[in-house]
């Protein structure tokens, strides 16, 4: 808001008071006016604020007042494709709107907005459909798999930084001096092992702590007044695990001392900020050094009751003096009880107090009388008796006292901290961005990535799936190249179903998606292009909640990608027009290709429709790739293949007759199978003729060779390293090539 700074701020009602007059009134309201609501009064206090009915702020009507206002041109399809799952954006749009009508009196005629949905500014746009078919976070199959993109990556310690990884991965940075930036850290700490694992060392002891949760708390307890046990106990806790942090930050810096890289460095001044030393003497200046934090039973109560320092408060010390003493009484009674009936009983803590436990094991016959709520639990029997309850309950009133003390005095002390906050939220930042980038350095040691380079070219030696690679055994995992640049910007792979096609695409998303992040990358070698969008369409899934059937919701992604794309983009789609008859499945696809063909987009196209290979064959830049696929002798499967996984130049051959190998498994009659093979070989002859002999054929095979060599001569004279001799001769063999090919084809 203060980027762009508003003229009128709608919130609903539901979060403005009846008693506010600052505000218009009408509709219902809270009994208080949210927190978020006075920050904003308070920062932009000429800006006016005006509650708008929480009825009006809905998705559904959001999305019908798109779809109804919106222009159209060919952007309209990706906008509401896009924004259909966007809860926010959509009840934001339909409230605003509905101001428009009601005190604007202003309503927009259909099809007369210009409507868009932008990608944040400075990152690659990945819909939600690719980010779930990529599983980007999640697993497509089991929610709680780790098999995900983030599963492999995340070792991070802290909350904050799991989150900026899950954020990091959904939208990648497309500022290349920052992608280096990130880098260069993750290569220093995968080279320098004394520094990875002073990092790790300190970023342990900082595990599970979320410090944006925890300032946040600071702040609304700061403006919030409040005197219940329960909460007295929670701002107790807050501040222990503050503590725990302030801490933790002069070893974090000491950590990085002497680190070579310049973000590393600017991350040891975030957590070497003076104002976090002022902030670790206030604590230290009123808590007890011992006081630390146990997950819970007794310990954790007297970790908060003991958290203020002695003679800090007397009527503290009382009160403290007091629980002491009832918490002796409960043991005392405890004694007494174990000598009047010899058996072995135990005091445990729980939330409501404290219970006796007795093993089963331990008790001939039935527990003495004077015992009441006796239960069950694991080989145990646990019971309570009237004596322990009152006891308890004069323990649990001095517990309370104890805590609302403690409270008051924390209080003071949040006040003075609130001051200096914002070096928190710098710490915070700084703390994330170093466990995330820890982590890929961890994920890349563990692995054996290597980092990426940024050329413009798209060039991958022996990639790897990164997911496969963690479910698959060592070595069955069959790496795979990829090159694509101008002179091959689109790329048409073939094979039969199950010879990897669609893991092909998606292990090319996800790598990109990890250099742009700033990991390092599953390969032996990778050159990148920042692109501005990764757009897919990878599934052939229908659409029941949106009535869409397989191919209409293949036309709706579609249309998403050619409303979205540019030449910076990266298409990957996977078998489209197979929801419909072949020849109109061929003509969709032919027409689509040649759209992104035109926009010069980096696009991988996997397709079982041979026909594409000739049709687009005549464009520069469009390049045949297929799967290796070997025929074998048909073994007791009565099945005549071996996939080998592995990409391969040109486009597929003796591949075209596989379904009736597919047809042979299904047990149809010998002479059957051998007349639709004479047919089939008999028509792919003719048509493989025809097309020798094409004159245009020639042309197109000429224009590609010449496009290839402007490719290959820019490229050398922008990135060659070599020496004088060895260009001379990397260049003649460009020469010879390309001579080769004009005599073949004029």
């Amino acid at each position: 808001m203060h980027l762009h700074r508003p003229c009128l701020v709608l919130v609903p009602d539901t979060f403005v008071s009846l008693s506010d007059s600052t505000l218009a009134a009408g509709g219902q309201r809270a009994d208080t006016t949210s927190l978020l609501v006075q920050c904003i009064l308070e920062e932009f206090e000429s800006v006016p604020v005006e509650p708008v009915l929480r009825k009006y702020w809905s998705d559904a009507a959001g999305l019908e007042f798109i779809n109804q206002l919106c222009v159209e041109d060919d952007e309209r399809a990706a906008t509401l494709v896009t924004v259909s799952n966007k809860y926010y954006a959509l009840s934001a749009a339909s409230a605003l709107f509905k101001h428009a009508e009601t005190k604007l009196n202003t309503r927009f005629a259909s099809a007369s907005l210009l409507i868009r949905y932008v990608q944040v500014e400075g990152t690659m746009m990945i819909d939600p459909e690719t980010a779930r078919n990529l599983e980007l976070v999640s697993n497509m199959t089991s929610k709680r798999s780790s098999h995900s993109l983030f599963g492999i990556l995340n070792h991070t310690y802290t909350a904050m930084a799991a989150r900026l990884l899950r954020v990091t991965l959904l939208a990648p940075i497309t500022v290349q001096s920052a992608i280096d930036a990130r880098l260069d850290v993750v290569e220093e700490l995968v080279q320098t092992e004394e520094c990875f694992h002073e990092i790790k060392d300190a970023l342990k002891m900082l595990n599970k702590l979320d410090f944006d949760k925890l300032i946040s708390s600071l702040a609304a307890s700061e403006a919030r007044e409040t005197s219940s046990a329960k909460a007295a106990a929670g701002r107790v806790t807050q501040m222990l695990n503050l503590r725990s942090i302030v801490q933790c930050m002069p070893i974090l810096a000491k950590a990085l001392q002497g680190s070579q890289t310049q973000l590393l460095q600017i991350i040891q001044e975030m957590v070497s900020d003076e104002r976090l030393a002022k902030i670790e003497q206030l604590v230290s200046n009123s808590l007890n050094e011992n006081s630390m934090l146990h997950k819970g039973g007794l310990g954790a109560v007297n970790a908060k009751v003991y958290a203020v320092k002695a003679n800090y408060d007397r009527l503290l010390d009382v009160a403290r003096e007091t629980y002491k003493e009832n918490i002796g009484d409960i043991f005392t009674l405890n004694s007494e009880l174990v000598q009047e009936h010899n058996l072995p009983f135990t005091l445990v803590y729980q939330d409501s107090g404290f219970v006796f436990t007795l093993k089963k094991a331990d008790l001939e016959g039935e527990l003495p009388p004077g015992f009441v709520n006796v239960t069950s639990r694991k080989g145990k029997w646990v019971f309570s008796s009237v004596d322990l309850k009152k006891r308890n309950a004069r323990m649990k009133d001095a517990l309370d006292e104890t805590l609302i003390l403690s409270e008051k005095i924390i209080q003071d002390i949040v006040a003075d901290i609130v001051i200096d906050i914002g070096a928190l939220y710098k710490a915070s930042e700084a703390v994330a961005l170093l466990d995330m980038l820890w982590s890929f350095a961890h994920a890349s040691i563990l692995r054996n990535y290597v980092r990426p380079e940024f050329t413009g070219t798209l060039a991958i030696k022996a990639g790897r799936h990164p997911i496969l690679e963690g479910v698959q055994a060592a070595g069955t995992l069959v790496p795979n190249d990829v090159y694509c640049c101008e002179a091959s910007s689109f790329q048409i792979i073939q094979g039969p179903n199950m010879s990897g096609k669609s893991t092909y695409l998606r292990q090319i998303g996800l790598l990109t998606i990890m250099a742009m992040s700033g990991c390092f990358v599953p390969a032996e070698y990778g050159s990148f292009r920042v692109h501005d969008a990764l757009l897919t369409r990878l599934s052939n899934d229908d659409d029941m909640e949106k009535s869409l059937s397989t191919f209409a919701n293949e036309m709706a992604s579609s249309a998403m990608i050619l409303g979205l794309a540019t030449a910076d983009s990266l298409v990957l789609i996977d078998e489209l027009g197979r929801g419909t008859s072949p020849n109109e499945g061929v003509g969709i696809s032919h027409a689509i290709a040649e759209h992104l063909i035109k926009l010069r987009a980096y696009v991988f196209f996997a397709t079982h429709f041979n026909e594409l290979v000739t049709t687009l064959s005549r464009q520069p830049s469009v390049v045949n790739l297929h799967l290796s696929v070997q025929k074998t002798r048909h073994t007791t499967t009565n099945f005549g293949m071996r996939f080998e996984y592995r990409i391969m130049d040109g486009a597929q051959e003796n591949m075209s007759h596989y379904g009736l190998d597919l047809a042979r498994l299904a047990d149809l009659p010998a002479d059957v199978i051998s007349e639709a093979r004479r047919v089939s070989e008999r028509l792919t002859a003719i048509e493989a003729k025809k097309n020798e002999e094409s004159r245009s054929t020639k042309v197109a095979v000429r224009r590609k060779a010449l496009l290839r060599l402007k490719t290959q001569l820019t490229q050398a004279l922008d990135h060659s390293t070599l020496p004088d001799e060895d260009l001379i001769a990397y260049v003649a063999r460009f020469q010879t090539d390309i001579m080769r090919v004009l005599q073949e084809t004029l």
